[in-house]
């Protein structure tokens, strides 16, 4: 399959949200060599059917300390939300697990803009109103507490360290019930024509062992399983 690499973003990503799945992209990652792309499994879909595919903003946040003094509420954090771009998804790392990095009115905004969705290393408040919007959001779950006198962003657009993780603004983000992935712009190509060829393989050993086949010999004809 090639006709996608001809794809732009706004025909690509839905693509890859309607045809891939967190597994198959991963599987081909390590064939590469890419062995620390998954983002740690408490990054959780707030439902378990949202799925996400777009484009990295990364947003560094920090915690505050009692020496901060005056401040800005919330740092850049408005500023960051404020320039999103279509099929880009907000990915804040950096705060301790402590209070909640994205609401309703963040995916509101994010929604309107057309972001594709919202990555926390963190918890998201506003549970009820996000679920109600279908702003594709992961996070460690629902937590209400604020992070206004917690924490603020410091800056955005620049690349964050999330658990093993490097993220690029730029880099493909997908995400399922399975995980959330980052996929390097320098190995998008590849990785996705590879994942669209095994995408086709295991559709053929899924027939074959629906008719009978043993997963040996599946294995043994198609390379796959």
């Amino acid at each position: 399959m090639a006709s996608y690499k001809k794809l732009a973003d706004d025909e690509l990503l839905p693509l890859i949200r309607r045809e891939l799945f967190s597994a198959i992209i991963g599987d081909v990652l390590d064939k590469m060599g890419y062995l620390h792309c998954f983002l740690p499994p408490r990054i959780r879909p707030l439902r378990e059917d949202m799925i996400l595919a777009g484009r990295a903003m990364p947003v560094l946040e920090v915690d505050l300390d009692a020496g901060d003094g005056e401040r800005k509420p919330f740092g850049l954090m408005l500023e960051a939300l404020d320039d999103l771009k279509p099929h880009e998804v907000y990915v804040a790392a950096g705060a301790s697990a402590t209070y909640a990095l994205w609401g309703e009115l963040m995916a509101t905004r994010a929604m309107k803009l057309g972001a594709a969705g919202a990555v926390m290393d963190g918890w998201a408040r506003d549970t009820t109103g996000i679920l109600r919007l279908g702003f594709p959001t992961f996070a460690h779950g629902s937590y209400a507490q604020d992070q206004g006198p917690r924490g603020e962003v410091r800056d955005f657009r620049i690349p964050v360290q999330l658990g093993s993780v490097s993220i690029r603004p730029g880099d493909l983000i997908y995400g399922d019930r399975d995980g959330v992935l980052v996929v390097p712009r320098e190995a998008e190509e590849e990785a996705l024509t590879r994942a669209f060829e095994k995408l086709e393989g295991e559709n053929l050993v899924r027939v074959a062992i629906e008719k009978g086949m043993s997963t040996v010999e599946a294995f043994r004809t198609f390379g796959v399983m």
